[in-house]
């Protein structure tokens, strides 16, 4: 069976047995959709009875908070790759469903827009005998067509009825919804997060504070002040982009809700300062940050809010290194070596040998990197090694330094000093941009000899290892850019350490390069030599490995 980008799946079972089906369920599912999969929940739709059947509210009960948590946890561990997201347009507390009209079940007046039109709608309706199997797809589409606007052409399909079909009466299903305990609701709900590449935990947090909020939901999303100490803080998409998803997520999930999106500028935020807010959606980890929003809000002479506490997520494919917890910090660290932005376009350099520049700023470990990848095969052409090589006397910048300069930078062996030099330019901006604008073409000639020979000798990557790729715009002779980065107080350490010099030498030496941000603005694949070695050489590895796939692909497309 074909493959759809998006789809719909029904889920019917009561709510009290889905938590046993639900894995295989989107296990199943993940075989036919392969972006984004909605989830509809009416538990006891019968699609077989014979008549069409519609939607209905169901109420908002524990039950239905501990389900929407467990099957955000089973989907990242059985289809990480699909966007899951639970749709709550239909749960409502019935006495106040429709808005106090007289009419007690119409969740959808008319059919809701989603972001993504599903094209295919699946459900875990079991059926009794193959030959109903027709009447319940037809009556499935039907269903599905009153509540969202779908592809004219919708597709629906039975997931492994046989999986499902849990034998139950009905007096232990008329038991369990009389034992179904209400879940307490309030008018305004508040949360704060970074919100970076929404997951499954994000997701659950978001889903569990729409069921709980009747009219406002308010979110804090972290902005740059709170962005500091985040792990790969450079890896973190825009306030902006992070904003747009979660805008796009929550009107898909509870369009009824009034959304407020706010930046979060310190840890309290407006959490502290509104008095129409009634509850705080935290978990475990996060709970004494909202027992301090209630101590500041005391002491603004507001009331307490309700602390309303979710499970963390844990994360099945976690390594060592990362968190037992699903979280941003450790999907931007499984960003690493992978291709991030696709490379520019390259066509007027030869094909081969296929130059990688690898940059990053000092104490990055640019150069450890560079060498992994020359004993996986890789030529390495040491940029800093050719600058040296500029300065010796005979070449043409040789002559042209000592003309700007003054004669003074020289040895009695006639080499150039650099560390007179550098004196003579460091914080003279005029200064250094005479020197660079002698040496940086100089440089550049000797690297495209380098590649030229690496042609001649049949080797396929190159790696341009050079601290100033981006500065002196040498992009233009590399296929793609990998930039590898590391937080300034690490790269201070390990700057001081190595060199000898003050702290305060290497922060200055640090703030005259590009900030990790800037360079990343430009990589096409990222790395970090942050942990321990064997993680760097894990990374490496991937990276190397996926660029031979390109490679690979690009020859073919040739």
């Amino acid at each position: 069976m074909s493959l759809f980008s998006t789809g719909i799946l029904v889920l019917t079972s009561p709510l009290h047995t889905l938590p046993l089906r639900i894995a295989p369920v989107l296990s199943s599912a993940a075989q036919l959709v392969e972006r984004t999969l909605y989830v509809h929940l009416h538990p006891g739709l019968n699609l077989g009875s014979g008549s069409q059947p519609r939607p209905v509210f169901i109420p908002p009960v524990v039950d239905l908070s501990t389900l929407i948590t467990r099957l955000y946890n089973n989907a990242a561990d059985v289809c990480g790759h699909l966007d899951v997201r639970v749709l709550l347009t239909n749960v409502h507390a019935q006495s106040a469903a429709c808005g106090g009209t007289t009419t007690p079940n119409c969740p959808f007046p008319t059919p809701q827009s989603l972001s993504h039109s599903p094209e295919v709608v699946l459900t875990d309706f079991p059926v009794q005998d193959p030959g109903q199997s027709h009447q319940v797809t037809q009556c499935l589409q039907r269903y599905t067509g009153h509540c969202y606007v779908c592809s004219p052409t919708l597709s629906s399909v039975l997931l492994h009825p046989q999986l499902l079909n849990l034998q139950q009466n009905k007096e232990e299903l008329i038991n369990a919804e009389e034992k179904a305990e209400p879940l307490e609701t309030y008018s305004d709900v508040v949360v704060g997060g970074t919100f970076d590449r929404l997951h499954g935990a994000h997701k659950t947090l978001l889903n569990i504070s729409c069921l709980l909020a009747n009219r406002r939901f308010l979110i804090g999303v972290c902005d740059q002040a709170m962005l500091k100490k985040k792990v790969l803080k450079e890896l973190i998409e825009p306030y902006s982009l992070r904003v747009q998803k979660l805008q796009e997520f929550l009107i898909d999930v509870k369009p009824s809700l009034q959304v407020e999106i706010v930046p979060l500028d310190d840890p309290f935020g407006a959490s502290v300062v509104d008095p129409d807010l009634k509850c705080i959606v935290v978990s475990e980890e996060t709970r004494k940050g909202g027992e301090a929003v209630n101590k500041k809000r005391i002491e603004n002479g507001l009331p307490a809010l309700v602390l309303h506490e979710i499970q963390l997520l844990k994360d099945a494919h976690h390594t060592d290194t990362e968190e037992e917890k699903i979280s941003s910090s450790s999907l931007r660290s499984r960003l690493l070596g992978t291709l991030l932005t696709p490379p520019k376009d390259a066509s007027h350099l030869p094909p081969v040998p296929y130059v990688i520049g690898l940059t990053g700023g000092s104490g990055s470990g640019k150069s450890s990197i560079a060498k992994q990848l020359e004993a996986l095969g890789a030529v390495r052409i040491d940029c800093d090694k050719l600058g040296h090589e500029v300065y010796q006397p005979g070449t043409g910048a040789y002559h042209k330094v000592l003309e700007e300069f003054g004669s003074d930078i020289a040895n009695e062996d006639k080499t150039i000093n650099r560390r007179v030099l550098g004196r003579k330019v460091f914080g003279n901006q005029e200064r250094l941009k005479a020197l660079t604008d002698i040496v940086w073409p100089e440089i550049a000639l000797l690297v495209k000899t380098r590649i030229n020979q690496a042609k001649e000798e049949g080797k396929q990557v190159c790696v341009l290892d050079a601290a100033v790729l981006l500065e002196a715009g040498w992009t233009d002779m590399v296929h793609e850019v990998w930039v590898t980065v590391i937080p300034e107080e690490e790269a201070v350490l390990r700057i001081t350490e190595r060199d000898g010099v003050t702290t305060e030498d290497a922060l200055r030496r640090l703030q005259s390069q590009w900030s990790n941000s800037k360079q990343i603005e430009h990589a096409n694949v990222v790395l970090s030599t942050l942990w321990e070695v064997e993680v760097t050489r894990k990374q490496v590895l991937k990276a190397w490995n996926l660029l031979q796939k390109r490679i690979q692909q690009r020859q073919v497309g040739q």
